[in-house]
């Protein structure tokens, strides 16, 4: 008896170990899903955003080697101690004003033009710099990309509260504007896909469907606590690939009426099933609230009334626009008191395959009109001043109207306060006085520090470290303008110092403009979304962020033709005096002179008897032939050698003497 007690118990004691294990291989396995989110927008284009997203258990539990996560992203998270990274390759500007500025997608993946990278490290603060410029000569192998360039100090800085994660003074940041973006960019960026390209939704990834877009994007971002060692429960490493781009539909569907479109329309391809290592694969079709029709519009303004026609959950009796598939579940947007909501259609691509594609389609059944969110404030910078001494920067906000819902809720107007921040970098070649910054609110000067609640300034070093700026403004909620100025005087620049295209001018890199009291995200009222990674993203609150042009400052540049004309001027007079002095002493006197005699003293009967002839003709006396002297020839001959040789050593000690 007491034996099948003990084997009953051994029993158990084995069962409840094995399900513990695999309940923690099944929390410990990594993860890989896959997302496309389309969503018309105003002016007659298509948003798509492909979102992909790869997970590794912490390393202490699950070890170093993974089936799904690219080792080559957690070699660079283990090599240089990585808190946090977001790398960022981009063409096209995000246009703010009819694309949107205060939703999830436009402040996290609207970026600015050419390379963005900031990295936030898990080291000894003085072993920062040196990381990041080991991270960059990474980066730059790993996504055939110039971004080495920013190793040097003069093209990155550190920030103090402009991002989320540079409370630590760990963080860097640096961007090349001017980096051009290929496919040599989008190929590695694939690469880190299990499926690549050959699979799964990024199969819509058709290069020049993509490149013909008028915005471009392509995100990498990474977040890492490894290094953690406070938290008792880690998550490892999850890494974040995202894919904006703004195309134009290749249908034509009149004037006035939104143009159709489907997948294949916009990419040149089908779907013909989810990759297989990835856990969803969904596809999601947003609309705004916002919709309605431009009859309804136009005679609902004559009446008074509210101009909206909210959208149904069937998407086959809507009377704006028809879908070719019925969606497997609709999702609703809750409404605040700071933005409309907004609904999104799901479909999952696990029921097609090559033999059945998912073809998805949108068909607009009348013109209709909408607008998009907008930030509290729309910012725009541009240059002040003429000539190649000195200018000013000038950045412009003006109200969107976004912020009366901060007026509608406060029974007094003078306490609502707009905290604005803005974090610019500037080369050490534009020479910024920071203590000319003047703040202007409808058009009208203000004392600088009564609208400033803080402020951190770090001024540039020559040929050191770049200018760099960070302020947070505190404006009244009824401002309808604002702008900054600051005044720069333009450096000087050594001839090496310049690039091949020095005419066409230098960047100033955009500038980022972030709202702290908005956050853009969404809320659903499906509890189950925030178990899908991107409806999970969507509903993270992200301050509301937005970036500013790219300036173009032109320089005083030199007469790069000048080094040229140099150049061909003292190899011309090298090859003249060298070529003299190396013929003047290998040519060879004393055989000359022998073959001069030898031609004067062989000369034939045959022209004796000519001298001769010609000589009784013309009635004169003939005389035979006398040699020459050679000891005159010699002695001339050997003067102009000497004086040759002179003269050739002469120019050679002057042209030493000068240059040392």
């Amino acid at each position: 008896m007491s034996r099948l007690k003990f084997s009953f118990l051994l029993f158990l004691i084995l069962f409840w170990g094995s399900e513990s294990t695999a309940e923690e291989e099944k929390e410990a396995n990594e993860e890989f899903t896959e997302a496309l989110l389309l969503r018309p927008l105003p002016d007659r284009k298509v948003l798509a955003h492909f979102h992909f997203q790869s997970s590794a258990p912490p390393t202490q539990t699950y070890g170093r080697h993974h089936h799904i996560f690219p080792k080559s992203i957690y070699q660079l998270v283990h090599k240089f101690h990585i808190r946090e990274m977001e790398l960022s390759f981009t063409q096209g500007r995000w246009n703010y004003e009819r694309w949107g500025g205060f939703d999830p997608i436009s402040s996290s993946n609207a970026k600015p033009p050419g390379v963005e990278l900031w990295a936030d490290f898990d080291v000894p603060q003085n072993q920062v710099d040196d990381s990041w410029k080991n991270l960059t000569h990474a980066l730059s192998g790993l996504f055939c990309a110039s971004i080495n360039f920013l190793e040097h100090s003069t093209s990155y800085s550190a920030t103090q509260w402009s991002f989320q994660s540079s409370s630590s003074g760990k963080l860097r940041y640096g961007t090349l504007p001017r980096e051009a973006v290929c496919t040599e960019n989008l190929t590695p960026w694939l690469k880190l896909l299990p499926c690549r390209d050959k699979a799964g939704l990024s199969s819509l990834m058709d290069r020049p469907s993509i490149y013909r877009g008028y915005y471009h994007s392509q995100r990498l971002h990474l977040k890492s606590d490894d290094f953690d060692t406070s938290k008792i429960s880690s998550s490892g490493i999850v890494l974040e690939q995202t894919l904006t781009v703004v195309l134009q539909p290749n249908t034509f569907s009149g004037k006035r009426l939104q143009p159709s479109w489907s997948l294949s329309s916009l990419f040149g391809r089908k779907v013909t099933g989810k990759c297989s290592l990835s856990n969803s694969s969904n596809v999601y079709v947003q609309f705004q609230q916002n919709l309605v029709s431009e009859e309804n519009e136009s005679r609902e303004k004559n009446e008074g009334q509210k101009n909206e026609i909210l959208i149904h959950e069937g998407s086959h009796n809507n009377p704006l626009f028809a879908l070719s598939h019925p969606p497997k579940r609709v999702i609703k947007e809750v409404e605040n008191f700071q933005k409309e909501g907004s609904i999104l259609y799901e479909y999952s691509v696990e029921d097609f395959d090559e033999y059945g594609p998912f073809e998805l389609g949108l068909r607009w059944k009348v013109p209709v009109v909408w607008s998009c969110q907008q930030a509290p404030l729309h910012a725009s910078r541009f240059l002040l001043g003429s000539g190649n001494e000195r200018g000013a920067i000038a950045i412009s906000m003006k109200s969107t109207r976004s912020n009366d819902i901060e007026i509608a809720g406060l029974d007094d107007e003078k306490s609502c306060s707009l905290r604005v921040g803005i974090f610019q970098v500037v080369p050490w070649y534009v020479k910024v006085y920071y203590h000319t910054l003047e703040v202007f609110l409808d058009g009208e000067s203000q004392a600088t520090m009564d609208n400033i609640e803080k402020i951190h300034v770090s001024p540039s070093e020559d040929k050191v470290s770049p200018g760099v700026m960070e302020i947070v403004l505190r404006l009244p909620c009824s401002v309808k303008t604002a702008a900054l100025t600051l005044e720069f005087d333009k450096g000087f620049l050594h001839i090496d110092e310049y690039p091949p295209d020095a005419n066409q001018g230098f960047d100033i890199p955009s500038a980022v403009i972030h709202f702290a009291d908005f956050v853009a995200n969404m809320t659903f009222e499906d509890n189950l979304s925030k178990e899908i990674p991107i409806l999970s993203k969507l509903q993270e609150k992200t301050p509301v962020r937005s970036y500013t042009e790219v300036l173009l400052v032109p320089l005083t540049t030199p007469d790069f033709s000048m080094p040229y004309n140099v150049i061909t001027m003292t190899c011309t007079i090298f090859a003249l005096y060298f070529g003299s002095l190396l013929n003047a002493l290998r040519r060879r006197r004393g055989e000359e002179e022998r073959l001069l005699k030898g031609k004067g003293a062989e000369k034939g009967p045959l022209s004796l008897l000519l001298s001769r002839l010609s000589a009784k003709l013309r009635g004169k006396q003939w005389e035979p032939p006398k040699p020459s002297s050679s000891s005159s020839k010699k002695s001339s001959v050997n003067y102009k050698l000497v004086a040759k040789v002179v003269l050739v050593a002469g120019i050679a000690i002057v042209w030493q003497f000068y240059y040392q």
